[in-house]
């Protein structure tokens, strides 16, 4: 990926002057599995998918090569290279791996847990929406892992929609989070890095930001475009004690 990630993850958001960089319980730090077991069960599913996938690869039980996404390859039956190309963030634990995590888990549990709070389908079909998309121009941009751009998307949909945020970035300047997606990309293109794959997260994300917030409001009706399909309703049916957990933002 194109993004800077081990800048990046220095940017902390600010709202009504409350950093938000940390989850704490009353009583101190939450140890690690019950922070796990707090994610939203989408992005714990996804994240645990990316972190098992990078140790197969790390034990040499499956190579990047069996991974990447490649239309050819799956038409001749290679069907799991439509999902396990978005699970591909590195080849080993490396820093860089840990920074794509954090990114991950920060902006997907952002979403899942306050613009999708009690409605986990729709969640999903945004992701598969976004990730169809992804697939479809992959062959034109020569995109192989579309982990980032999916990523990127979810964090371009989360600046929309958390407009009056505020994001720091090493104490040198502040941002409203709609700003954060070319921020990022600004800093790809400084550091010499691919922006092709940020861009794709950030138009897709931007179409479905327009589809499902924009032109409902311009129509009369609030007409929506992405209707969730009802087998997918049916599929994740949300219990509200689920989210009885404590926001990751506010806004």
């Amino acid at each position: 990926s194109g993004l800077p990630y081990c800048l990046i993850a220095v940017i902390s958001v600010n709202e009504s002057g409350n950093h938000l960089n940390t989850h704490l319980h009353c009583g101190g730090v939450m140890n690690i599995e019950t922070w796990f077991t707090e994610i939203p069960v989408v992005t714990r599913t996804y994240v645990s998918a990316v972190v098992l996938t990078t140790a197969a690869c790390t034990l040499d039980l499956v190579t990047p090569f069996s991974l990447y996404f490649s239309f050819e390859l799956i038409f001749r039956g290679q069907i799991w290279r439509l999902i396990t190309n978005f699970l591909f963030f590195g080849q080993e634990f490396s820093l860089d791996f840990f920074f794509h995590v954090f990114f991950l888990t920060r902006y997907c549990r952002g979403l899942e847990e306050r613009s999708f709070r009690g409605r986990t389908a729709d969640f999903v079909y945004m992701l598969l929406l976004g990730g169809i998309c992804m697939l479809l121009i992959s062959p034109i941009a020569s995109l192989h892992f579309l982990g980032s751009s999916l990523t990127f998307m979810m964090v371009y949909v989360w600046s929309r929609r958390n407009q009056f945020a505020r994001m720091n970035f090493l104490g040198l300047f502040t941002f409203s989070a709609p700003y954060l997606p070319w921020v990022l990309l600004s800093f790809s293109i400084l550091l010499g890095g691919s922006v092709t794959v940020d861009l794709i997260g950030i138009v897709i994300g931007h179409i479905y930001y327009f589809c499902e917030d924009v032109y409902p409001n311009m129509v009369s009706g609030n007409t929506r475009i992405l209707k969730t399909p009802r087998f997918l309703q049916m599929l994740f049916v949300d219990d509200d004690e689920e989210f009885d957990v404590q926001p990751f933002e506010d806004q």
